[in-house]
């Protein structure tokens, strides 16, 4: 091999069909559904993971565009840095999930109300915590898929607590982590300024398999929106957070 082939990103790729191939799977429009059993997460915890990032060019302006006149493509990529970064908008997303069992209990694991859910028993939903502030480690779900036929569907949402609706400057993703098989990424990539909830993904039981479904649908209100869009047919009331 030529020494300059090295150099070039993607030559070889054909043959480079090893862990860097499959160690995540991207849900977009065009490829919006996964089996989970196909990838071998038939068992386990599922781990669901939101993390996000805030732009600041909308903020500071163009305040450090001097500085980037060696660099003339960077003046049109905004800077990104951590959510609870000094001077942003203050921003808390929170995920949540709603559920229907197979048995036709219908219900909702969420930070508001302290509805954490319970690993072992049902629903077989837990939320991990409530970040506030954008940490690397974000906030995480966890679905027991030990008892995987004990769910009929699953609404896996992301919503703007309080605040300004700054969906248009985050940077927002959810990952999938199963217990076996590659991990499955979904980004809120569509711009929605003045939305604050967003259906991020299903997971359907279609005959014993486990189907995830990527959504990305922006809605203005909150639960009981995003209820009404999907058909879960519940009772909503105002919710509240304990402050830490």
């Amino acid at each position: 091999m030529a020494f300059w082939d090295g150099l070039w990103p993607g030559r070889n790729a054909q043959f480079d069909a090893g862990t860097s191939a499959t160690s995540a799977i991207t849900l977009s429009k065009r490829h919006a559904t996964v089996s989970l059993d196909k990838q071998g997460a038939v068992s386990g915890n599922l781990r669901v993971n939101l993390s996000w990032r805030m732009r600041t060019s909308d903020i500071e302006g163009r305040s450090r565009q001097g500085g980037r006149l060696l660099r003339p493509l960077q003046l049109f990529k905004p800077d990104v840095v951590q959510a609870h970064t000094q001077g942003m908008v203050n921003v808390d997303l929170d995920l949540g999930c709603m559920y229907e069992l197979a048995d036709g209990t219908k219900g909702v694991v969420q930070p508001l109300g302290n509805l954490i859910g319970d690993l072992n028993t049902p629903p077989y939903i837990r939320l991990s915590g409530d970040d506030r502030f954008g940490a690397p480690s974000g906030e995480t779900l966890y679905v027991n898929l030990d008892h995987r036929e004990s769910f009929k569907r699953l609404l896996f949402f992301v919503y703007i607590y309080d605040q300004t609706p700054a969906f248009d400057r985050t940077h927002a993703k959810v990952t999938l982590y199963p217990g076996n098989g590659p991990r499955i990424e979904i980004e809120l990539d569509e711009r929605a300024p003045q939305a604050r909830s967003c259906a991020v993904f299903t997971v359907d039981n279609v005959k014993g398999e486990l189907i995830v479904r990527r959504e990305v649908k922006f809605v203005y209100g909150f639960q009981s929106e995003l209820d009404r869009l999907f058909g879960f047919g519940m009772q909503w009331g105002r919710g509240y957070k304990t402050r830490a």
